[in-house]
């Protein structure tokens, strides 16, 4: 790729859309809740089990992750599951945990 396509790829609302991406890895409790269901798909009580916190603090840090399109869910019956969105996701954590493990 060369330099002008970047340019063109990276408008001003792109770059913004990225720095609030950022903004969502920046919480220490959000990464618990991403480096969790990059382990195993979860409902909201076993995410607060793993990380004793309340279900309420969690289902408040999934919101966020969900606007984000950092998590999916399916439902069956009353409860919920959780699960990291896609691939991308588990290629950020990785790539965020072998650059701060060097």
């Amino acid at each position: 790729m060369n330099e002008s396509n970047i340019d063109q790829q990276t408008s001003d609302d792109t770059l913004y859309r990225l720095a609030e991406l950022f903004k969502v890895f920046g919480d220490p409790t959000r990464i618990r809740i991403l480096h969790s269901l990059a382990e195993d798909e979860l409902c909201v009580q076993d995410i607060a089990d793993r990380l004793s916190m309340t279900q309420s603090a969690i289902s408040h840090q999934l919101r966020t992750l969900k606007q984000m399109a950092l998590v999916r869910f399916r439902r069956e019956g009353k409860t919920i599951y959780y699960s990291l969105a896609d691939d991308h996701v588990k290629t950020i954590m990785a790539q965020g945990l072998e650059h701060v493990c060097e």
